[in-house]
């Protein structure tokens, strides 16, 4: 099978979120079981050519952009560990872009024309280069324009007639929403700007492309395909998706378990393993230490990596936190985001300075060190699609206290003291009171070590690489490939 993958971030080239490091293992593991699968993404200013490789692949060519045309270039280059190709996408908008989407809070004002050219160059790009992928995979707002095209064009245009479509989605909190003044420069019939199409509520929304023409429609858990169905997680899109609720899909993200593995991370003071459990203790010790917290292997020592946002609990955090201080226990936070959480934790660190340690920023050595210092895993999202940090968390034998919520309530179950199941603590209610309330059962086992080492032995034998779900993303693609050929 021939697979395009389209995602406008992909680790190690591009990164701000969780989409980057799907985007970078999973085409990995489907190209394993032995599919020609390529990669399609925008060449942003810090793609650094020299640096990965890069090679030209076509230039000069033209993208109609409205009345006027539009000059790219692609390159080409390999995806790092495998032989898998990617593509980058050369044009004005990415060139002398710092980030990939925003900066200093403030989309960028060409966001439109950039992943509308973005979209647009995949089509005489697979034409020129003889291509035809049997399916192309979309991920999230930037690539929404091309499953709309790739509809138009099975219409009229032999190449494309046979090829399928699968759109992700990763956030839909993130939509894509621009005047419908910009739809003239998409070349499209009026019919497109409708509300049955593009039209939303008077603007035109990428994402809803994607939701509109995909053949398949798939998010990154169970319970969040469920979730964006309804009013309180669907973001204005709840509708769409029920009317298609037969072609949408929940598939859980793997870890890329030659980066997250105790066993062989080279950012931690000790490596450890399931069978070498009591070397984790080493790195308790020295986490404390580079946190300026005391040195006491007995306390517990919750650990969090999180963009410090409402999305990821941190106003239910906030209430609680002056209760949490006064458990006996030792809080570590590593994340940056909103300006008034970065003030209250400063405010927290100056007044608790023996039981919390902060860091402001993105540091992922020390992101390690935390998932493999920590004890419990602090994940009290108020709606995570499907969450990597509980499954990074497990493979470190750290016990993740977690909201009932999209990928958490598919992958983190209640631990029962009495009958050993479940495989952490889990709170529904999204309170300051049930997370308060899930940290002090959490401590409450901690103290019985027998117990404890029991449960973390248990997780650290999952299984959550990426070769379980990219056999479901190829049957997915079977799905979608069964809707258009007949």
């Amino acid at each position: 099978m021939k697979i395009l993958f389209i995602s406008p971030e992909v680790v190690p080239f591009a990164k701000t979120g969780g989409l980057a490091d799907v985007a970078g293992t999973l085409p990995k593991a489907i190209r394993k079981l032995g599919h020609d699968i390529r990669i399609f993404m925008p060449r942003y200013k810090k793609v650094d050519p020299e640096k990965w490789g890069l090679k030209l692949a076509v230039q000069g060519m033209e993208v109609e952009l409205g009345a006027r045309k539009e000059t790219v270039d692609i390159y080409e280059a390999r995806l790092p560990g495998s032989d898998l190709i990617v593509y980058f996408v050369e044009s004005k908008h990415f060139a002398e872009r710092e980030e990939l989407y925003m900066v200093k809070g403030k989309d960028y004002p060409d966001n439109f024309e950039a992943f509308l050219v973005f979209c647009k160059a995949a089509i005489p790009f697979l034409k020129k280069i003889d291509w035809r992928p049997d399916i192309i995979h979309g991920s999230d707002w930037q690539s929404g324009t091309l499953i709309l095209y790739l509809h138009e064009l099975r219409k009229s245009d032999p190449f494309f007639k046979r090829t399928a479509s699968v759109f992700s989605v990763h956030n839909i909190a993130f939509q894509g929403i621009f005047p419908k003044e910009k739809f003239a420069l998409m070349n499209l019939p009026d019919t497109y700007l409708s509300e049955a199409g593009l039209g939303y509520w008077g603007k035109l929304s990428f994402i809803k492309a994607g939701f509109v023409y995909a053949d398949v429609i798939n998010s990154v858990s169970e319970t969040y395909s469920k979730e964006i169905q309804t009013k309180e997680y669907g973001y204005g899109m709840e509708e769409i998706l029920r009317k298609r609720s037969g072609d949408v899909y929940g598939i859980v993200n793997g870890l890329d378990y030659e980066l997250w593995n105790p066993a062989t991370d080279k950012n931690i003071i000790k490596r450890y393993s399931r069978m070498t459990l009591s070397l984790k203790l080493q790195n308790k010790l020295a986490l404390q230490k580079e946190m300026k917290l005391p040195a006491e292997k007995e306390i517990p020592l919750i650990g969090m990596v999180s963009r410090l946002d409402v999305q990821k609990g941190f106003d239910i955090l906030a209430e609680a936190i002056e209760e949490i201080m006064q458990l006996e226990c030792q809080l570590v936070i590593l994340g940056t985001g909103d300006p008034k959480y970065h003030e209250l934790l400063t405010d927290m660190k100056h007044k608790y300075s023996k039981h919390i340690g902060i860091k402001l920023g993105f540091d992922a050595p020390l992101a390690q060190r935390i998932y493999a210092g920590s004890d419990m895993f602090l994940m009290p999202s108020k709606y995570e699609p499907c969450g990597l940090g509980q499954l990074i968390s497990f493979k470190y034998g750290t016990i993740p206290v977690a909201r009932k919520t999209g990928g958490l309530a598919d992958t983190v179950h209640d631990f029962d003291a009495g009958t050993g199941e479940g495989n952490g603590f889990v709170f529904e209610e999204y309170s300051s009171t049930a997370l308060l309330d899930a940290i002090k059962r959490a401590i409450e086992v901690y103290k019985n070590k027998s117990a404890w080492k029991e449960l973390q032995e248990k997780v650290m034998e999952y299984d959550y690489s990426w070769d379980a779900s990219a056999k479901k993303y190829i049957s997915l693609y079977m799905k979608a490939l069964d809707k258009v050929i007949k």
